[in-house]
């Protein structure tokens, strides 16, 4: 059974820090009959967020129909940042993870390590049409030998933790959302809080969050918080109204919740779902 959705072809993503190899590989898939759509990412973490549907409605809709979020990834191995093998790892944990292509101008002893991480196969560059049209028949039979998985969870199901990229000072660090303990607006940003006690700004606003993760066991409290419902310890009125609590001891944390959330989040606490949390 194939994991496609209709026969117009693959949604694809090439992913190049350098603007004339983005744009060869981009002409060159575009050129073959086999794919209908390319998307682009300029290093490994804009492909993140393009791949969990920050910026693409087709993406997100693929993702909750149990589909790869893209068919396939052709991406270059040696980027800042997260490298391509870095990227490889992280889609493998995907739950319905898209075929992987590395297109790159490193070394023979690079192509090993490649496949280790999963790769379907390895073009190097110079690129010629006729490699890079086997490289995709390739991905067109993997697609169709790939069977359907399960769509996307729902609250009382457990499901793969996120893994979010964030940048600071030109690293980027991967902050696995089950470390999260809430999460603050701060404009079209949004601010996560760790279970470490550091924070990380994210260019995601808290409004697209709430809706991603609440079959995680997030729940919003305040215009300004989201919170992880497994980790409050208390709800308790106080001077200006509710308020929960989060941890406990030094590590407590103590956020307001506005009236309008107040009645949903004592329903949620008192017949709290089942999520992945542990």
């Amino acid at each position: 059974m194939s994991n496609r959705a209709d026969n117009t072809g693959l949604l694809v993503l090439a992913v190049d820090d350098e603007a004339p190899g983005l744009s060869e590989i981009k002409y060159l898939l575009e050129s073959s009959p086999h794919i209908r759509r390319v998307l682009t990412a300029f290093d490994a973490a804009e492909a993140l967020r393009i791949l969990r549907g920050d910026y693409d409605v087709e993406v997100m809709d693929r993702t909750r129909a149990g589909l790869p979020p893209v068919d396939a990834v052709f991406a270059d191995i040696n980027m800042p940042g997260l490298s391509g093998t870095d990227l490889a790892r992280v889609l493998g944990a995907f739950r319905a993870p898209p075929a992987l292509v590395f297109v790159t101008g490193v070394e023979h002893s690079e192509a090993v390590v490649a496949f280790e991480v999963g790769a379907l196969d390895f073009v190097t560059k110079p690129i010629n049409e006729d490699r890079i049209n086997k490289a995709i028949s390739r991905v067109v039979e993997r697609v169709a030998a790939t069977p359907a998985v399960t769509p996307e969870p729902t609250a009382a199901e457990p499901q793969d933790d996120e893994v979010i990229p964030v940048e600071l000072g030109g690293t980027i660090k991967l902050v696995p959302r089950a470390t999260v303990r809430y999460v603050e607006a701060q404009g079209d940003y949004a601010r996560l809080h760790t279970s470490d006690g550091s924070s990380h700004l994210v260019r995601i606003p808290l409004a697209q969050l709430e809706e991603r993760w609440e079959n995680a066991g997030f729940v919003r409290i305040h215009r300004s918080f989201l919170v992880a419902l497994p980790l409050v310890t208390e709800l308790r009125m106080t001077s200006n109204g509710y308020a929960v609590v989060i941890g406990s001891g030094d590590g407590a944390k103590e956020l307001p919740v506005s009236r309008r959330h107040t009645r949903e989040l004592k329903e949620r606490i008192v017949r709290p779902p089942k999520s992945s949390w542990g």
